[in-house]
């Protein structure tokens, strides 16, 4: 029940995309845990973020600012909506893209109450003079407010209440190490183990009022990629195929029969995955293969196969990114059922003498 509400316009419509769509959002308000006890997975973050807000209600004071960091999907707004729950405080949520000019960023602090947390998510895409107005408002609670232009300008120190800032990012080195810096913990989200998303399946479905029982969690966990939004996406997907097609309960065979309807594999791989690694597989020997080249067999622009397939792809093992190009594992050959070649051209070549034992 961990996810964000962050967006990729990078992806198309797709089954297992990590990126929030319009009905993710309208159905995670109801799925989203409401605290740390009922949140699922992170334990290392969660055990210390706990300790976190405790020791600053203890003091009696706002909790340090927050950064969480890792891929879109696994909990970061969850977190963040968390800890104002937490320190009995209101959320005010922006994003990095919607703060263009510091005097966005000004309006926004100069309208916080004291303890409030603001929840800024995709920081590292705030505008600079946004980001240096904001060093001087998490360390000092203070923002200059420029008033006037040219020579005429008159900086006017404007006072801010103590507030806790969330901010949450997919690319964490993007951010300036002064901005790192002024946060006081830093947390990293890291993907799920199958039986944490198992685990998040079965509160998802009491929640939805849907019978899944403990091989179907397994059948629906272990193509989710790792990612909470995921597995309840595909929840949803199947539970529609229970519902239409069985007897509305979820077991392994049906959550099987109902994602090779949708094209998601046993290891998570869609449409364009598999299309991917066929290419590079059927056509180019196991490559390597340049990514133009790739991207042309493929009938895909060259950004979504690096941005969208590959990720995935390269985590899993099955294809991997050398100075010469693309070159498929393996694990891609015995995924798909093939046999990789021992003699041949440049691309059976190229994989045998990144992978001789």
């Amino acid at each position: 029940m961990n996810w964000d509400d962050e967006t990729d316009t990078t992806e198309p419509d797709r089954l297992v995309a990590a990126a929030a769509d319009g009905e993710d959002t309208a159905v995670e308000a109801a799925l989203r845990p409401k605290d740390l006890g009922e949140f699922v997975g992170q334990e290392k973050v969660r055990q210390q973020l706990d300790l976190v807000l405790k020791a600053a209600k203890q003091r009696g004071a706002t909790a340090d600012h927050v950064l969480l960091s890792g891929a879109p999907g696994l909990g970061k707004t969850t977190l963040s909506m968390i800890i104002a729950a937490e320190m009995g405080a209101p959320i005010r949520i922006t994003s990095g893209p919607a703060i263009q000019h510091a005097g966005d960023l000004a309006a926004i602090l100069s309208s916080l109450q004291e303890g409030e947390v603001l929840f800024l998510d995709e920081i590292h895409r705030m505008s600079r003079p946004a980001e240096e107005m904001l060093y001087m408002a998490m360390e000092d609670f203070r923002v200059d407010v420029i008033v006037g232009k040219g020579p005429g300008a008159t900086a006017i120190p404007l006072e801010l209440p103590p507030f806790t800032l969330v901010g949450a990012t997919t690319r964490a080195g993007l951010l300036p190490p002064p901005l790192r810096d002024r946060f006081g913990f830093t947390g990293h989200m890291e993907f799920y183990a199958p039986e944490e998303l198992e685990r998040v399946l079965h509160r998802s479905a009491r929640l939805l009022d849907v019978e899944i029982d403990a091989d179907g969690a397994a059948e629906i966990a272990g193509r989710s990629r790792g990612t909470p939004r995921i597995a309840n996406r595909l929840l949803r997907r199947v539970r529609d195929y229970a519902q239409v097609r069985a007897d509305g309960v979820i077991n392994r065979e049906v959550a099987a029969t109902a994602l090779q309807v949708y094209e998601v594999d046993a290891r998570g791989l869609d449409r364009l995955d598999r299309a991917v690694l066929e290419a590079l597989l059927k056509l180019f020997g196991g490559g390597p293969v340049g990514l133009s080249t790739l991207a042309v067999a493929v009938g895909e622009e060259r950004e979504t196969v690096e941005e969208v397939a590959e990720p995935f792809l390269v985590r899993e093992g099955l294809l991997a990114r050398t100075p010469r190009g693309r070159v498929a594992t393996p694990a891609a050959w015995a995924h798909l059922g093939l046999v990789a070649p021992q003699h041949g051209g440049s691309g059976s070549t190229g994989q045998q003498g990144l992978f001789r034992a």
